[in-house]
């Protein structure tokens, strides 16, 4: 037994009535000091702000770099930051931004409009040299023009309606210049990471522990923010620990004040214990299975439709998650800006499963395997462990193929070739994903090509001949990156969305939060729109 289990087994009750008794001479004013404990469950992988969308990225980069400008979670409208007031002209190709005057990198330099004219410069159009990739959530970028020391413009080639909304998100966290020019293989290391935020980091031991301390003279929040000022916080200190039940013993125990990654199944126990459960809502794109049509197992859109129908949605979140987890009814949230609901074609019918596959040709083999050809239905996914209980859902599903003749291998997620046989729809046809972002351009950064392209149009990274290539989807991707009226681009999106489900392309699951506890005496948990915790205003009421 190890010692938090041990701490599990004797005396929690103990401590959180313990913790309730104190309630009554907590503070009722936030008071500073305190380093926040927080476990996280798997290590950073790069903090180039456009990575942030990889959840332990993004937990780190949201202390450290300010944003441009501010969507409130609760309204989602954007808000200013850094930048104080901005236009957009009619077509939504020409944007200007007046700057905060004041605000300093933590090594001292300007957060001018120098500074921000070089972020995006550098988000929009890539470094090849510096290795550095395109931000996914710019798109259509041209060119910045620095108008003055405060005021910068930018400029795009087609229309751009979402680049409001992409000032505002974790991937285009502000960072210095000299961050700006190292190579994208050295910014996994934390502290080559120069933002103008209210915590800087401290030190590091890679892989395992990242100390952020407080930045003493921060004075630029979100300016509708109550809080101004510096953080409360001392400091945050982030320690890598992969078991679940070594995170919840610790929190459970007083070892950790805040944890990220707890499992459904923990929920309970959890709140029970007088402990806050948050699971904010990540707002994009549902957590699906996709289906690569570059695989000739799925290449007929029947065989599609029938996994699709095969699918108990329901089952699936019923048996593995908990109320935190709203079952899918279109491709993205019922959160998230511009969604319809799809229920009407995501529906569980095994008959109608087994009918399309006969229809395709796939019929029973002897060990009950569908064939055709000679070629055997088995199919092969990877578990995504950024995901929650993703090996557990996936073998469900593959429990669920089954009833109608498929074999679904479903491999580790950890295994060395995961991610080049990933890139391949040959030798994974069938992949978990979901992407966070609270703005309609998170389709386009889904599916499209040259984003993250989770179809693997043309093949991936195949050495063979394939043709897979979706013309009428990527032209809906590109409307909806491009279609600066509202009106217009919300039937883009609403046409997109029946079109992937229509095509079979995604099989959704549920709405992915970001699930976290917290001791009961942490105090001022905030989320950026997308579901990443800002520890700006939080306070330990000890």
């Amino acid at each position: 037994m190890t010692k938090f289990n041990r701490f599990l087994a004797l005396g929690i009750s103990a401590l959180a009535v313990s913790a309730v008794a104190m309630s009554s001479v907590f503070a009722a004013e936030p008071v500073k000091g305190g380093t926040l404990i927080y476990l996280e469950q798997q290590a950073h992988t790069n903090l180039y702000p456009p990575a942030g969308g990889f959840y332990p990225n993004g937990g780190i980069l949201n202390q450290i770099t300010d944003k441009l400008t501010y969507q409130n979670p609760k309204t989602l409208e954007i808000e200013p930051w850094i930048a104080q007031s901005w236009e957009v002209n009619a077509d939504a190709t020409e944007y200007t931004f007046k700057l905060r005057p004041g605000v300093t990198f933590s090594d001292g330099t300007p957060l001018d409009a120098s500074a921000v004219a070089k972020n995006f410069d550098t988000f929009g159009l890539g470094n090849k040299a510096l290795k550095q990739p395109v931000s996914e959530v710019v798109n259509n970028y041209d060119r910045s023009e620095v108008i003055d020391p405060l005021t910068v413009k930018f400029y795009f080639k087609r229309s751009s309606p979402g680049f409001l909304q992409g000032t505002a998100v974790i991937g285009s966290g502000l960072v210095s210049l000299k961050t700006l020019e190292l190579p994208f293989e050295q910014l996994g290391d934390a502290t080559k990471i120069t933002g103008s935020g209210p915590f800087v980091v401290e030190s590091e031991t890679l892989g395992k522990e990242l100390n952020l301390k407080v930045r003493e003279d921060y004075n630029w929040g979100p300016a509708k923010l109550e809080h101004q000022g510096r953080a409360y916080l001392n400091g945050i200190k982030y320690i890598v620990t992969g078991e679940d039940s070594v995170r919840i013993g610790a929190l459970l125990s007083g070892q950790a004040d805040f944890i990220r990654q707890i499992q459904a199944y923990d929920e309970g126990q959890v709140e029970a214990q007088g402990f806050k459960i948050y699971a904010p809502s990540t707002r994009g794109i549902n957590n699906s299975v996709v289906l690569r049509p570059d695989n000739s197992l799925v290449s007929d859109v029947r065989v599609r439709q029938a996994l699709l129908a095969a699918t108990n949605r329901p089952e699936i979140v019923s048996t593995l998650y908990s109320k935190n987890y709203p079952v899918a009814t279109s491709i993205i949230a019922s959160t998230a800006i511009g969604y319809v609901d799809q229920s009407a074609k995501l529906g569980f019918d095994l008959d109608k499963a087994k009918a399309l596959l006969d229809e395709a040709g796939f019929k029973p083999g002897a060990d009950g395997i569908r064939e055709k050809d000679g070629q055997k239905l088995v199919l092969t996914a990877y578990e995504s462990l950024p995901q929650p209980q993703n090996k557990a859902a996936l073998q469900l599903v593959a429990q669920q193929w089954s009833k109608v003749g498929v074999k679904l291998n479903v491999l580790a997620g950890d295994a060395g070739s995961r991610t080049v046989d990933d890139l391949d729809p040959l030798k994974t046809p069938v992949s978990p994903a979901m992407v966070g972002r609270a703005d309609p351009d998170v389709i386009k950064s889904q599916y499209h090509p040259k984003n993250r392209d989770v179809l693997r149009q043309k093949g991936g990274g195949s050495d063979k001949v394939q043709s897979f290539v979706d013309d009428k989807l990527n032209a809906l991707l590109e409307g909806i990156a491009s279609e600066p009226d509202r009106e217009k681009r919300l039937k883009i999106v609403a046409e997109t969305q029946a079109y992937v489900l229509d095509q079979a392309y995604a099989i959704p699951i549920f709405e992915e939060p970001q699930a976290f506890a917290a001791a009961p005496y942490v105090e001022g948990v905030a989320f950026e729109a997308v579901g990443r915790p800002s520890f700006y205003s939080v306070w330990l009421n000890k």
